[in-house]
């Protein structure tokens, strides 16, 4: 069990990458006040955890029932990650803010979705509760590691404003062209590693 709860520390904290996060943090709320980050840093590690608790009790469930197998779902994943590292990179590191045009909230979108309950994230979690393998128990536990790399991600986020005194929106916009790059590459590597075992289960 123990070994199991350590690599599960290791995968969630690798695919849900709080230090990522942390720098598309910065980037895409360096237009808000301090309370708007607390608040939107407290809300999308809300988010992130509804989705992947979600995902733990009924998402394989519900890939089964669509007929889905996982190296499917990494395949489409990954491409969904791959064009966010693109948007990264290529788009606007801070979205503009208005009062009176507000397209978006920005702690679901970028931030709980697709950096924090990414892809790769929601892949870790299926496999690591695969009910095949997994009794409740360790699903329970691996439930539970998730929520304490949620915590930690969060205790991030909220010493953000400390860290964006420090490097500035300059700094955070070239942080974030970085993770995107790395994002980029990764997705990458992930969409490899799908297309070879949907070949391998032909």
């Amino acid at each position: 069990m123990s070994e199991k709860l350590i690599r599960d520390f290791m995968m969630l904290w690798a695919t849900i990458d709080p230090i990522g996060t942390l720098s598309l943090f910065l980037g895409v709320t360096a237009a808000y006040s301090a309370q708007q980050r607390k608040s939107i840093a407290l809300r999308c590690i809300a988010y992130s955890a509804i989705i992947l608790l979600a995902t733990i009790i009924v998402g394989q469930l519900l890939l089964d029932a669509m007929g889905i197998s996982l190296p499917s779902f990494q395949i489409a994943g990954s491409a969904i990650l791959f064009l966010f590292g693109l948007q990264m990179i290529f788009g606007s590191a801070a979205p503009k803010k208005t009062e009176e045009d507000e397209p978006h909230d920005v702690a679901v979108f970028p931030l709980a979705i697709p950096s924090i309950a990414s892809p790769g994230a929601i892949m870790a979690v299926t496999l690591a509760t695969d009910n095949d393998q997994f009794e409740i128990v360790e699903q329970a536990a691996t439930a539970v590691t998730m929520l304490l790399v949620l915590a930690i991600t969060g205790a991030m986020l909220l010493a953000a404003e400390r860290i964006h005194r420090v490097i500035g929106n300059n700094g955070a916009a070239i942080l974030v062209r970085v993770m995107g790059m790395i994002l980029a590459a990764l997705a990458t590597e992930s969409l490899i590693e799908g297309i070879t075992l949907a070949l391998a289960a032909q």
